[in-house]
């Protein structure tokens, strides 16, 4: 498995990297590239950590699966390359950040501008089979991305959490709320969006913390 991951990542995560769940997973993936279309780019497959430095972060966003369709997934939850039209979640939670703090909806829906910041964009399953959403589902992905919220909770403190969706938060459940700030409401999907992700106002919360503590805000 090709992993263009961020060396302070790699030193956090070599253990898990090193378990056999991970090697089976290795091996699954491995031969689903082979034999199958599987998104994303097998170089974008851990591009949340590689654009993410483990020093650096601030926010941990958590999705669910990798976009299923042509051209879309780059390896960050919620975010599409370039050039790509955005998808109805990321409308609406670009449509929130407008109103929270009146930024323009930007053009493209490549949120690695997020990453660089220190936002960790994690989905919880890193990759799908094209055109068949959920094909990559407990084949031993969520026990690595419960490892690495496990490994933020514990070894970093005044991180932002993101929880949207009832997926999201049963999968922070790990999370200590007394060093970390756990921000929860509706998933922005069309579907959910009127039920309480429109007005939650998580953007300009997330700043606010962050500049409490010193840190830089996020440009959302």
């Amino acid at each position: 498995m090709d992993v263009k991951i961020a060396q302070t990542w790699k030193d956090k995560l070599a253990s898990e990297f090193e378990k056999d769940f991970f090697k089976t997973i290795a091996l699954f993936v491995k031969e689903e590239y082979k034999n199958h279309k599987v998104f994303p780019k097998g170089g974008q497959i851990f591009s949340a950590f590689d654009h993410c430095d483990f020093d650096d972060l601030k926010v941990v966003i958590i999705g669910q699966d990798p976009y299923h369709g042509d051209g879309q997934a780059n390896g960050l939850c919620f975010s599409v390359n370039d050039g790509v039209r955005i998808p109805p979640s990321l409308v609406n939670i670009f449509k929130e950040i407008k109103d929270d703090l009146g930024k323009e909806i930007p053009t493209t829906g490549n949120l690695e501008r997020w990453a660089d910041q220190g936002v960790l964009l994690l989905n919880a399953t890193l990759t799908v089979r094209a055109h068949s959403p959920g094909s990559h589902q407990n084949k031993g992905w969520e026990q690595f991305t419960d490892s690495v919220i496990k490994t933020i909770s514990e070894d970093k403190e005044g991180i932002v959490f993101l929880l949207w969706g009832a997926y999201a938060q049963r999968k922070g459940a790990i999370i200590d709320t007394s060093k970390h700030l756990v921000l929860t409401s509706a998933h922005p999907s069309p579907f959910a969006a009127n039920r309480g992700f429109f007005g939650n106002r998580h953007f300009s919360k997330t700043n606010a913390y962050l500049e409490e503590k010193g840190l830089k805000p996020i440009d959302w």
